[in-house]
């Protein structure tokens, strides 16, 4: 056969086969949440989707609650009217149910399915380790995060990663209308932004590298190109810490913005940052604020203090001797967010111009008195949730601090590169994403944020 002949096969062929082409939809003939919840199909059967959360056996009526992603919904289970027996059901089934939809006032979200029609779509192969249809888990956090996958089926733990998910949102959306571009820098490098001993070392391919302690050094070399960036991401610290407020590692929602006047810029940057969140969780997360009884604070204005200055009204207030005049303590944090929230009922309070010792190399010295920085600290309730503060743009100036401190340049010769050939005045920050979600819905240990948490001794699941 000719080439010819052949080629007029095939294109024939392609032409008579079946083909399907996908346009991004796919129709199911399932009903929405907004379709359940609203006026429209009531009284008609629906279909729905979703996980057995518990069962309620009553005899010749039983409540089956189904769980999921919008919440819960109770589907009522009358005998000989369904194909299959109620006995044939278990927690943690997942099913497909046909019904009737009726209006409930006593039922969740004021509606119920009565059911007909029951497929399981898939059968647990042994009873759930936890009780997670209970309202509040009842159990310790070790078994918690034992059974991490399970444990937040449950309502109230599930719900803090939502609360979680829309202070990621609203960092995401309100920086991009600030315009700020999004950013992913790499996680393994040669060395830390930080320096100091607490960095995880590893082998790369036979050479040293070690897990990145923060996104820094690359934000302020896209600086240079973006004028304003920033990167939600792992941030890792070989802290041999084992307290309620240290993971070591957890998520950092990182910014840095060009051509500031001030490092007050930035703090202002990150209230308006925290009044979109706080909006944000006031309308769209709404529900989820409710199941965890969350008092969203006011941020319309929060003050910012010295460093030095709240040490000093700390220790006037409460009698408390000043120890280290360079260091703020945990109990001298709780202290200062205490005063705040006592003096002017506010649970934020900035505390700037910390001193230079205890900020890295690349931190802006206050040229008034070179011993501080023209750095801060963001304190909610008494924890730290964001460091931040101006960097040194000049290239001469950052040489000499590095020089000062007895560091040396290995390792950060493309970085100072960068500010050879001219960056603009800039600052950023860095905000603890876990112990934020914890200060906000009233935890007292940071893992209970933290889907997945790495400690000293957590390394599963």
């Amino acid at each position: 056969m000719r080439n010819k002949d052949r080629a007029g096969l095939i294109r024939n062929y392609m032409e008579d086969e079946d083909m399907e082409f996908l346009d991004g939809t796919w129709k199911k003939d399932i009903s929405s949440w907004e379709e359940l919840l609203g006026d429209q199909l009531l009284n008609q059967e629906v279909v729905i989707e979703g996980a057995i959360h518990s069962i309620r056996n009553m005899g010749d009526v039983a409540f089956v609650i189904l769980r999921r992603r919008e919440g819960l919904f109770q589907a009522v289970y009358e005998n000989e009217q369904v194909n299959i027996s109620i006995r044939e059901l278990r927690e943690a089934m997942t099913v497909r149910i046909k019904g009737i939809l009726n209006e409930e006032p006593r039922a969740p979200h004021g509606r119920e399915l009565r059911i007909r029609h029951i497929d399981i779509l898939s059968a647990p192969a042994e009873p759930l380790p936890l009780a997670i249809d209970k309202w509040k888990l009842n159990t310790s956090l070790e078994a918690k995060l034992n059974y991490r996958s399970i444990s937040l089926r449950n309502i109230q733990e599930r719900a803090k990663f939502k609360i979680q998910e829309a202070l990621t949102k609203a960092f995401r959306d309100y920086l991009y209308s600030q315009g700020f571009t999004e950013i992913h820098t790499p996680k393994i490098g040669a060395r830390g932004a930080e320096g100091g001993a607490n960095v995880f070392k590893l082998s790369y391919f036979h050479k040293p590298a070690v897990l990145a302690q923060s996104p820094q050094f690359y934000k302020q070399m896209m600086v240079g190109v973006f004028d304003r960036v920033f990167e939600t991401g792992p941030v890792f610290r070989a802290e041999k810490h084992n307290t309620k407020r240290h993971l070591n590692e957890y998520t950092g929602l990182d910014f840095e913005m060009g051509y500031i006047d001030s490092f007050e810029e930035i703090m202002a940057m990150e209230t308006g940052y925290l009044q979109y969140a706080m909006n944000l969780l006031k309308t769209e997360y709404a529900d989820e604020v409710k199941i965890l009884k969350i008092d969203v604070p006011d941020v319309s204005r929060i003050p910012a203090v010295r460093f030095d200055k709240a040490k000093e009204l700390v220790s006037e207030k409460y009698n408390r001797k000043i120890r280290n005049p360079f260091d703020l303590e945990p109990e001298e944090e709780t202290l200062i967010g205490r005063y705040f929230k006592e003096e002017y009922d506010s649970d934020f309070v900035f505390v700037t111009h910390y001193p230079s010792k205890k900020r890295p190399f690349y931190a802006m010295d206050d040229p008034e008195d070179e011993r501080f920085t023209l750095s801060f600290d963001l304190l909610f309730k008494g924890l730290e949730i964001t460091t931040g503060g101006q960097r040194i743009h000049d290239y001469d100036m950052l040489v000499q601090k590095i020089e000062k401190r007895g560091m040396t340049q290995e390792g950060m010769e493309q970085y100072l590169d960068t500010f050879k050939h001219g960056m603009p005045p800039h600052g950023g920050l860095g905000i603890g994403l876990e112990r934020l979600t914890m200060q906000l819905i009233g935890e007292d240990n940071v893992r209970e944020t933290c889907l997945f948490p790495r400690d000293m001794n957590r390394l599963e699941p």
